[in-house]
């Protein structure tokens, strides 16, 4: 699979794309960790939402099971916190789409009404193909790799910090 190198540049426009699309729509963004983080932010911050959740999903990565595996929720808000409200949820990229999906369908099952967002919809990977994103700023079917997952090494640990006078 082709890979794509996106720069904060690239992901600052196709958030640009999205702004206008969910502008005063929701009530409270759920994050996907890890991948949705930055974009979440991005949104919240530019929407002046204030209320911004985390939910964090698991599935097993053994490739017997991989197809029919419950997945494990390490953090999700509770029921209340989604109970009746518009809720974006937020993510990188929909590449099968089995995360969002399983995020959505509890976003569901708590009585929220729940709307889809990712950067990036690759539709010929997607395991749903009777659905996809509410809302996407591009189509691709490359590895794309974000300015976030830039490796950077476990040596950086030992760098010494700049100093900075005041």
């Amino acid at each position: 699979m082709e890979k794509e190198f996106l720069t904060w540049q690239d992901v600052d426009a196709l958030a640009d794309v999205l702004l206008p699309q969910i502008a005063g729509q929701f009530d409270v963004i759920l994050i996907i960790t890890r991948g949705g983080i930055v974009l979440g932010g991005i949104l919240a911050e530019a929407l002046d939402i204030r209320d911004v959740l985390i939910a964090a999903v698991e599935f097993p990565r053994a490739s017997q099971i991989e197809e029919l595996a419950w997945p494990t929720f390490l953090q999700f808000p509770s029921d209340a916190l989604l109970r009746g409200r518009r809720v974006l949820i937020v993510d990188d990229v929909w590449d099968s789409g089995r995360t969002i999906n399983t995020v959505r369908g509890r976003v569901e099952a708590a009585g929220g009404h729940p709307a889809t967002c990712v950067l990036h919809y690759k539709p010929a990977r997607s395991r749903f193909p009777e659905r996809q994103p509410d809302y996407y700023a591009a189509l691709t079917d490359r590895w794309i790799i974000y300015p976030w997952e830039v490796d950077r090494g476990p040596d950086l640990a030992t760098v010494t910090p700049a100093v900075y006078l005041s």
